[in-house]
């Protein structure tokens, strides 16, 4: 007769092994006593989830601890290089590095163990991108002697709606010209790589990565704001990542803050981004000033130096950056407002000046309302947070979507 497997008790001892798991993470070396102690689960139910965890070869047995008396208890040891994941950003700007295209490798610690920067401008499909990445991830599996088997996946963060169920990337506004970057079914290049494939927005993507090791981690509603060439938002509600009904929640960049007719790259016109995302920066200093720049980090060195152009520029930016982030918190009523991508870069240029503009003269809210903060991860938001999510299984048994 086949067993009966009760679902409430596989809830139960998942649950307990992911307790187990995330103790030793925070912990690192722990007796099975004082598991048992901590989590206040029965030693018997720790040693066999214990069992496993070394099968699985993501703990091991390191020596023994003092004893009061008795029998010395065994010290069992996390190990982070147990298992890794890829991560590759699509929207990376790096300051320096527009039109460029980020892998790393992390192990469970989020540690980057290595990393490839390339020029998307050299490829003229997704296609010839993904077999690209094919032949790079396993140039940098093999240079760091890892195992297939201990790849749980690689991770995308795409600059447009994402169904990240479906694997499809549904628009890519700043890429779609060059790349074609409608429609794309990443389910087409599952057969490329030995892993699973994970896709998601690069917004929810940053947003996530500062949920599980950010800023974010003990906030939890809150939006997360990514400013590079586009602008976009994740929307953190009750610890939980809100993607709305289709699956496109938090396309801010493209909401109308004016009426001068500027025509955005999604065929719309006067959209947020065209104003406050990092390109605006680079395309009206160049446009009132004979010398040119060519990335971000050059006009962030003429904002230091005083430059009049720059100063005036940057002036206008933040009123409407400002002016974007008063409409979203009229929509949300965040607890956090956090600012990331390569705007975040401007570090203290930016929030107070931004704060001045956003609180002034406002009857809806104050500065004890909502604090307006930082990403921690900065302009690497989104690829690490893209790189976590083949660990989300593992971590938490279901996805942080809504």
């Amino acid at each position: 007769m086949a067993k009966i497997v009760n679902p409430d008790q596989e809830k139960i001892k998942y649950a307990n092994n992911r307790r187990i798991l995330h103790l030793l993470i925070k912990r690192r070396e722990l007796s099975k006593q004082e598991i048992s102690r901590i989590t206040r689960i029965s030693i018997t139910t720790v040693a066999g989830n214990i069992n496993r965890l070394i099968e699985d070869n993501l703990a091991e047995e390191a020596g023994v601890a003092d004893s009061t008396g008795g029998r010395k208890p065994m010290i069992i040891r996390f190990l982070p290089d147990a298992r890794y994941a890829f991560g590759v950003d699509f929207a990376s700007n790096h300051l320096t590095a527009s039109n460029k295209i980020k892998v790393v490798l992390i192990n469970l610690d989020a540690e980057v163990r290595d990393q490839e920067i390339f020029d998307y401008n050299k490829f003229s499909s997704i296609n010839e991108i993904m077999y690209y990445l094919k032949d790079l991830t396993k140039d940098i599996t093999e240079r760091n002697n890892i195992r297939v088997k201990n790849i749980l996946g690689i991770g995308f963060a795409l600059p447009g709606p994402v169904n990240e169920n479906k694997k499809i990337l549904e628009l890519a506004p700043n890429l779609a010209a060059s790349l074609g970057m409608k429609n794309v079914n990443f389910k087409n290049y599952e057969n490329l790589f030995p892993f699973p494939i994970f896709v998601e927005n690069e917004a929810n993507a940053a947003s996530y990565g500062e949920l599980m090791l950010g800023t974010a981690q003990h906030k939890h509603n809150l939006v997360y704001l990514s400013i590079n060439r586009g602008i976009g938002a994740g929307l953190i509600v009750r610890g939980h990542i809100y993607k709305g009904n289709n699956r496109r929640a938090g396309e801010v960049g493209h909401m109308t803050v004016a009426s001068n007719g500027v025509l955005c790259t999604c065929g719309r016109k006067d959209c947020w981004e065209i104003y406050a995302a990092s390109g605006a920066l680079i395309r009206k200093f160049n446009k009132q000033s004979e010398r040119k720049i060519t990335d971000t980090k050059q006009f962030l060195e003429k904002l230091k130096s005083r430059n009049p152009d720059a100063v005036e520029i940057w002036d206008k930016y933040l009123d409407y950056l400002a002016l974007g982030i008063n409409n979203i918190i009229l929509s949300f009523d965040p607890h956090y407002i956090i600012i990331g991508g390569e705007i975040s870069e401007f570090n203290s240029m930016l929030i107070e000046p931004l704060q001045e503009r956003i609180f002034k003269n406002n009857s809806f809210y104050g500065r004890s309302d909502l604090q307006i903060l930082l990403s921690h991860l900065r302009k690497d938001a989104s690829l690490i947070g893209a790189a976590l999510l083949p660990f989300q299984k593992l971590f938490y048994g279901n996805n942080k979507i809504i």
